[in-house]
């Protein structure tokens, strides 16, 4: 190996180490865990896996990026504060200057309360600007209209996860 091919992969060693997959711990308002996200930045956004239950059976619930990692169980993670917006845009995909970062599309939960998704998010990062370290993921009581603000009246606040 020749020293400019190991002094390029020295240089990027740190931002392929800061860009690895991680693991995040739901929580419902009990402060119980319910379940996880995998996290696993891609070429062109985020990718989260997602597997909660404890959810509402048989409907649509809104999936978001929280501005806060802080999912304080007795604030009914109100901690978590809004959603997402380093682009100060409205949200939902159905406004005309959204979607802000942290909007994500609805995901289905089945009859048993459980819902399973994989959502590829482009608008965030595991770097920059965008960067979703030390924010929150959420899901919520009810489906977002994608519209309304600032938040799709998606309704209260049941899991949430710190992004580390």
């Amino acid at each position: 190996m020749n020293k400019y091919l190991i002094a390029f992969s020295l240089a990027l060693a740190p931002a392929l180490a800061s860009a690895q997959d991680s693991t995040a711990s739901f929580v419902d308002t009990e402060g119980s865990e319910v379940g996880t996200a995998q996290i696993q930045p891609t070429p062109n956004g985020v990718l989260f896996t997602v597997e909660v239950t404890g959810l509402p059976a048989e409907q649509w619930v809104g999936f978001h990026i929280h501005e806060t990692g802080e999912c304080d169980a007795a604030t009914h993670h109100d901690s978590a504060g809004g959603h997402f917006n380093p682009g100060d845009v409205e949200h939902g995909y159905l406004s005309e200057t959204g979607p802000h970062a942290g909007d994500m599309p609805n995901i289905w939960v089945d009859a048993s309360g459980t819902a399973r998704a994989q959502v590829l998010n482009t608008l965030v990062s595991a770097e920059g600007d965008n960067a979703i370290s030390g924010r929150a993921l959420m899901i919520h009581a009810g489906a977002d209209d994608y519209a309304s603000q600032p938040t799709g009246d998606a309704g209260d606040r049941l899991a949430c996860a710190v992004i580390e």
